[in-house]
């Protein structure tokens, strides 16, 4: 094992963990004058754990969102592929929606109390890096600001999602299979395609008044959108579809 060159004036040796599921052999460190080797055994610091997010203790019984925010709790991670083939830890698709179990009171926009627009139970689609994560109740949930959430999923396909705020669903146009020369390509050099077709669009967003602002985009206009912006899913009928911002829309094509 490594070394490690400590800097502090002492240490003892509860201040560094052992943790649970290492071997059971003893955890050294090397001397460094003026500093004596320190020696720790597995047994005396069992129970500590590394966890990600937070983890909200057994007396508390309920967690109340504040403003705008809202809890999720999560669905379980994908842990086989579709042939069946289990997929390590490390694999495993980071889920990215959850069930609606509590909401906030709202915002204030100007003089005008916006409540929000979503109900207990209901399945959303968030986006993907938004949110605090926590431990509640032995499931893994997700604290967000409602929008941060993308759409509302009414059946288990995306293409039935419907868009929240300022945000288009789009299906995403086949790649193309041949070079302008005839030539065919492989799925490796395949360009991405950034034009899709409008699916579904949400409410707009909020003025100043609070009051929702309609999108100038419209189902089954062809257009073109940012590269890289969106959330992206897999449709059950194997079509690409992305989600994004109304803003990462640049053009409508005819």
């Amino acid at each position: 094992m490594a070394t490690s060159h400590l800097t502090a004036p002492s240490i003892s040796a509860p201040i560094v963990p052992s943790y649970e599921g290492l071997k059971p052999s003893n955890v050294k460190f090397a001397a460094v004058a003026p500093f004596r080797a320190v020696s720790l055994n597995q047994s005396a610091y069992r129970g500590l754990a590394v966890r990600a997010g937070t983890t909200v203790a057994p007396k508390y019984t309920s967690i109340k969102p504040l403003g705008d925010r809202v809890l999720l709790k999560l669905k379980p991670a994908e842990e086989k592929t579709e042939g069946g083939i289990l997929l390590p830890t490390t694999a495993q698709t980071k889920p990215q929606g959850g069930e609606v179990v509590a909401v906030g009171e709202g915002k204030a926009i100007g003089k005008t109390k916006v409540e929000i627009g979503l109900q207990t139970g209901a399945q959303v689609v968030y986006s993907k890096y938004a949110g605090t994560e926590v431990e509640f109740n032995g499931s893994k949930h997700l604290i967000l600001k409602e929008d941060d959430i993308v759409g509302i999923l009414e059946t288990n396909d995306v293409k039935d999602m419907k868009p929240l705020n300022d945000r288009v669903l789009i299906k995403v146009a086949e790649a193309e299979e041949k070079t302008a020369g005839g030539l065919l390509l492989t799925e490796a050099t395949k360009e991405k395609p950034s034009i899709g077709t409008v699916i579904a669009v949400g409410p707009g967003p909020l003025d100043e008044e609070g009051k929702r602002k309609p999108l100038s985009i419209s189902p089954g206009n062809t257009v073109m959108y940012s590269k890289y912006a969106g959330n992206e899913f897999k449709g059950t009928d194997g079509s690409d579809y992305i989600v994004l911002r109304a803003s990462d829309v640049m053009a409508v094509l005819s």
